[in-house]
């Protein structure tokens, strides 16, 4: 399938979370076997060509696409986790969100120093969890400097934050607005 027949399968949902907003959900895409599974190659294709050792992805859609990448191109996956999580010591980052903060959390013994770490996630919008989990992975030792989306809100200027971190922005499909 090529990304337009897959960015035909998102369903946008008006006024969710909020008036005004237009939700970018990917259930329909995920549900969608075929869909999925050509989404799934596309990114995979990308990962291989940044050179990953690993594929990361964080709590929670970013486990479904980064660990179907991982496992069709056999790399080993990293979950990036909501804190207490994790069954063993980790480490963490908090960070900022638009109303509050937040944390994230690895096992610090999944990365290896200098492991090349592709992150790959459902959707980039502001950017501060994907911000987030470079500079913990980059912490634990991983290089990271691509990141894979499904979707970018080129509006909200989230993969513009990323690249000024020194990351690679990469995504199958972008919708204007948020």
């Amino acid at each position: 399938m090529t990304k337009d027949e897959i960015k035909a399968l998102v369903r946008t949902v008006p006024d969710f979370p909020a008036k005004g907003i237009l939700f970018r959900d990917v259930t329909t895409l995920i549900r969608h076997g075929e869909g999925f599974a050509a989404c799934i190659a596309h990114l995979a294709r990308m990962a291989e060509a940044a050179g990953a050792d690993l594929i990361a992805g964080m709590e929670a859609r970013g486990f479904i696409f980064g660990a179907a990448v991982a496992a069709y191109m056999r790399k080993g996956f990293v979950p990036v986790r909501k804190p207490g999580k994790l069954p063993v010591r980790t480490v963490g980052i908090d960070y900022a969100l638009e109303y509050g903060r937040d944390r994230l959390e690895i096992d610090p013994g999944a990365i290896g120093k200098g492991d090349r770490v592709v992150i790959v996630d459902d959707l980039i919008a502001t950017g501060g969890t994907a911000l987030a989990a470079t500079e913990l992975l980059r912490g634990a030792g991983a290089k990271v400097d691509h990141a894979l989306f499904v979707i970018d809100l080129p509006d909200l200027h989230g993969a513009e934050r990323l690249r000024g971190a020194g990351v690679t922005v990469e995504a199958l499909m972008d919708f204007p607005g948020h």
